[in-house]
């Protein structure tokens, strides 16, 4: 079974002139992963091996990220962008439907099709997708999501803006991540180069005129494939702040919190990422 940095990546063009790289390997139901706001396509090594076996993966890198030659100015750039490109690429491929899991950005893009196309989603998984507007819709998370707007967006946009963008990365990796158990693990040599080769796709979204639009909670209430939202016990306050506010309106979800993980639940418990969500598919096969 190959690894997924055994790979090389393969360009694709969308209709709207757009270029996505991504890998693709096994056989089985077409699933898609979808990665965050500073990963690409390699992010989703520890998971590789364990899906391509059961299933046909694709991952791949969202517009600005490594190694696309995206460099198109895009004011607006959020979620709501990259779901449209995710629904392209399907159509680049020749995929009617697909399985989708993303995590934290990536969860975002997986909802946001699934709002805009949902004949197009066999099944989601949607690890910790930050959407900011639904910790803002109560008392205690307006008050988190405020002091994370103050001390993590708005720095970070600020830090863009006047062309540190190393600096901005950083604010965003401090922010997203939060403050780390005494006894984890600094994140790998590998990911942290990662990140530094993904600043461009950072800085878009921190530069966006809305990078957390709202996803109504009406429309998400409504979706008819299989649904499972998975947090990480010792994330970030805003995440878990967003993440409680989105389960109590996505009723028909299920709902997965790993102990002892952080916000990147894929990245720091992959065995037990990999369980739940193997065990998640399996279960909704049938409709798959």
């Amino acid at each position: 079974m190959t690894d997924l940095t055994d790979l090389q990546p393969t360009p694709i063009t969308l209709a709207n002139g757009v270029i996505l790289n991504y890998v693709r390997a096994g056989q089985g139901p077409v699933l898609i992963f979808i990665h965050g706001a500073m990963g690409d396509w390699r992010s989703w090594g520890p998971q590789w091996r364990a899906f391509t076996r059961h299933f046909d993966c694709i991952s791949y890198s969202r517009r600005y990220s490594h190694p696309n030659p995206n460099r198109m100015p895009s004011p607006d750039h959020s979620a709501l962008v990259d779901a449209e490109d995710l629904g392209l690429f399907l159509d680049a491929l020749g995929i009617e439907k697909a399985i989708l899991v993303g995590s934290s950005y990536g969860g975002f893009t997986a909802l946001a099709l699934a709002v805009a196309a949902p004949a197009r989603v066999a099944a989601l998984v949607a690890v910790e997708p930050p959407m900011m507007r639904y910790a803002e819709m109560e008392p205690e998370g307006a008050v988190i999501a405020a002091r994370f707007r103050a001390e993590t967006v708005l720095p970070a946009r600020e830090a863009f803006a006047r062309g540190d963008d190393a600096e901005g990365a950083r604010t965003l990796t401090r922010g997203i991540g939060g403050k780390r158990p005494a006894d984890a693990a600094p994140p790998p040599n590998t990911v942290m180069a990662a990140r530094l080769q993904n600043m461009l796709a950072a800085r878009m979204l921190a530069l966006s005129s809305d990078e957390f639009p709202l996803l109504h909670p009406d429309a998400l209430a409504a979706l008819p494939m299989p649904i499972l939202l998975m947090s990480g016990a010792q994330t970030a306050p805003v995440h878990a702040a967003i993440f409680r506010a989105l389960r109590a309106r996505m009723p028909n979800a299920q709902v997965v919190i790993v102990p002892g993980s952080g916000h990147s639940v894929s990245r720091e418990m992959p065995d037990a990422f990999n369980a739940v969500v193997a065990g998640f598919l399996d279960a909704v096969s049938a409709p798959l």
